[in-house]
């Protein structure tokens, strides 16, 4: 049955980006953005960002994953490596970011690749994490085929006896990813669908900024 959307509008109006008021850095115009947004009354999990892949059936595919840490180098997330988007980049290590913070009508939009973070990263991330966090990575084959969730109930019984007297230790298959950025591009919502958008790309010593049109 076709649903009729059109009705479905709203007018962008809280903010406007310009190239005099952006700071000519990508990174940290994102770290600016992102504490704007941290502000915001709420806004929940403000580190909430899509994550494109290519797959290995030709197809992009997208997922939403928590980001983790930045810094001037690239983004991090945490993943089962022999997961979809695992096999994906292993592949294919060219990949798309996008955040969207509806609260403040922006996204950001980050193509890069992604590379793996040490071992050393991985693990002292992997240890902060909470029990249940640490157990339900060795829990899940991610992106396999499994018969019930009565499998991931009783594999999850397991492995609470089998550490339950011990360290919980970061699976070999599980670890982080760092995304480093070839191009940025800030979206601000504005009136009549007449957007800004400026992208970032390499440009030598810095960045180059560029205006695109809506």
């Amino acid at each position: 049955m076709a649903e009729d959307l059109s009705d479905y509008r709203k007018s962008y109006e809280k903010s406007e980006l310009t190239i005099a008021q952006s700071d000519h850095d990508p990174f940290k115009q994102f770290k600016k953005w992102f504490e704007e947004v941290e502000e915001v009354v709420g806004v929940e999990e403000v580190n909430a960002m899509t994550v494109s892949t290519i797959g290995l059936d030709g197809f992009p595919k997208n997922r939403v994953v928590l980001l983790k840490s930045y810094d001037e180098e690239g983004f991090v997330f945490y993943t089962n490596y022999e997961s979809e988007k695992g096999k994906a980049i292993a592949i294919n290590q060219d990949v798309c970011l996008s955040f969207f913070w509806p609260n403040l009508e922006r996204q950001v939009i980050i193509k890069g690749k992604a590379e793996k973070v040490s071992e050393e990263t991985s693990k002292t991330y992997f240890n902060s994490r909470p029990e249940g966090s640490k157990l339900g990575a060795w829990v899940s084959p991610q992106s396999d085929v499994i018969p019930d969730r009565k499998f991931l109930e009783d594999r999850l019984k397991n492995l609470e006896n089998e550490f339950s007297d011990k360290k919980i230790p970061k699976p070999d298959h599980w670890g982080g990813y760092k995304v480093i950025p070839v191009e940025f591009e800030f979206w601000q919502g504005r009136p009549n669908r007449l957007h800004d958008r400026l992208r970032y790309t390499p440009g030598g010593v810095h960045w180059k900024l560029e205006r695109l049109a809506p």
